[in-house]
């Protein structure tokens, strides 16, 4: 997912959604793929691997509604934080250098 998103314009410059969402989703749903009664006890129905489906169902359901949480919270609060201070700066400012325009450091 990292080499992918280096070939898009999306603006994610420590590759968070990448690592740690992809990742998590992954993890969510192979756990409903992977589990067994025998290596967790505490497991009450086995994964799709196995033969059951009622795991990886409240798996997928668990990942969907966890996706929508994240992704709306995250919106909101982006648009109340960008509304109070702009998240991205502007043109020139890109174009002189953060390091000179937000910092005024000059080597």
């Amino acid at each position: 997912m990292v080499e992918w998103r280096t070939k898009t314009s999306i603006d994610d410059t420590l590759d968070v959604f990448p690592c740690h969402g992809i990742g998590g989703i992954v993890g969510m749903l192979l756990t409903g793929v992977f589990a067994h009664k025998n290596i967790n006890s505490a497991v009450i129905n086995n994964g799709l691997f196995f033969g059951g489906t009622k795991l990886f169902m409240t798996q997928l359901i668990a990942m969907l509604g966890t996706s929508i949480y994240a992704f709306g919270g995250t919106f909101v609060l982006l648009k109340i934080t960008d509304l109070i201070s702009p998240l991205r700066v502007s043109s020139q400012s890109e174009l002189q250098g953060l390091d000179l325009s937000q910092h005024d450091e000059h080597l």
